[in-house]
């Protein structure tokens, strides 16, 4: 009965510790790659081809989606808002760069933005399901 008691507190506390370490290890690893935000020439591309948008058109749009990247990148790397608050303000940002990007398109292009915009984007956000 001993040996059972002494198996099971051995077991119990080697997976508190290493759910421990596994922990510690998460928060102290490096956000890396801004934590998945696509950089404003990986969106550029992605719009160009999804849109096919002119060179000036590109030339327009890389600032806004710069902004909106450095935008992003800082909320995401900022612990002292609440995810929500976070998630807040991203689409906040979002939003504005959609209506700054409408206006550069024509009405054929923003009639595909639409369509791209209701499809999953694994070239920009990897395969998430």
């Amino acid at each position: 009965m001993n040996r059972f008691r002494l198996l099971a507190t051995v077991t119990i506390l080697t997976f508190a510790l290493t759910l421990v370490a596994q922990q510690a290890t998460t928060k102290a690893a490096p956000r890396g790659a801004h934590s998945g935000v696509p950089t404003a020439e990986v969106q550029l591309k992605f719009f160009a081809t999804k849109l096919g948008l002119t060179a000036d058109q590109q030339d327009k749009m890389k600032p806004i989606l710069q902004e909106l990247h450095n935008t992003t990148v800082k909320l995401v790397e900022d612990d002292t808002i609440s995810n929500d608050e976070r998630m807040s303000k991203v689409i906040k940002s979002r939003y504005a760069a959609d209506s700054k990007i409408r206006a550069i398109l024509s009405d054929d292009q923003q009639k595909k933005l639409d369509q791209v915009e209701h499809e999953p984007h694994p070239e920009l956000h990897g395969d998430v399901k």
